[in-house]
């Protein structure tokens, strides 16, 4: 699939946003990723104040494991269903059911 505003050269796969970046976050990962938008501490004794560096890759890392996770059980469920490997790696990255 070509990208319409770009190049052969300068597509490349990393650069794809329609892969699914997590299923369902849970409460906590609807929170973090509220406060990386807003760029400050809305829960606990910080509330308020501004994420620091480190605060902001602890959300970033928290973020990006709801997405390991879910994209790992959609991997197995497609294989546990006799899907291949190539094409359970699709489902897994697919947004949505």
């Amino acid at each position: 699939m070509a990208n319409k505003n770009s190049s052969g050269a300068e597509a490349s796969a990393g650069n794809n946003y329609n892969e699914r970046k997590w299923l369902v976050p849970s409460k906590r990962a609807k929170g973090y990723a509220e406060e990386r938008k807003l760029k400050v501490h809305k829960f606990g004794k910080k509330q308020g104040e501004e994420l620091t560096e480190y605060d902001k890759g602890i959300r970033s890392g928290y973020l990006l494991c709801q997405s390991d996770h879910a994209g790992m059980f959609k991997f197995k469920k497609a294989l546990g269903e006799g899907k291949d490997i190539q094409e359970a790696r699709k489902i897994s990255r697919k947004k949505g059911n």
